[in-house]
């Protein structure tokens, strides 16, 4: 997946702006938290059974393209 845009939102009145899946109320950083924790896509899905697989992907691919936004000035 390289285009994450159809997938994750950002809406100023919702979870104070932060990068949402979908409009809904689950941030990347949740899903990345939870991968980061151990859990597998499967077992993110089955708690969360409204997140598809290509929902998980988009918020790599989005971590991905934020980390790679990234401007390091060296001193």
């Amino acid at each position: 997946m390289t285009d994450y845009t159809d997938y994750i939102t950002i809406e100023p009145g919702k979870r104070s702006g932060k990068a949402c899946i979908r409009g809904m109320r689950i941030t990347v950083q949740d899903v990345l938290s939870y991968l980061a924790s151990g859990m597998s896509h499967a077992e993110i899905i089955a708690d969360f059974p409204e997140l598809t697989q290509n929902d998980i992907l988009a918020c790599l691919a989005y971590a991905a393209d934020t980390e790679r936004k990234y401007i390091i000035v060296a001193s």
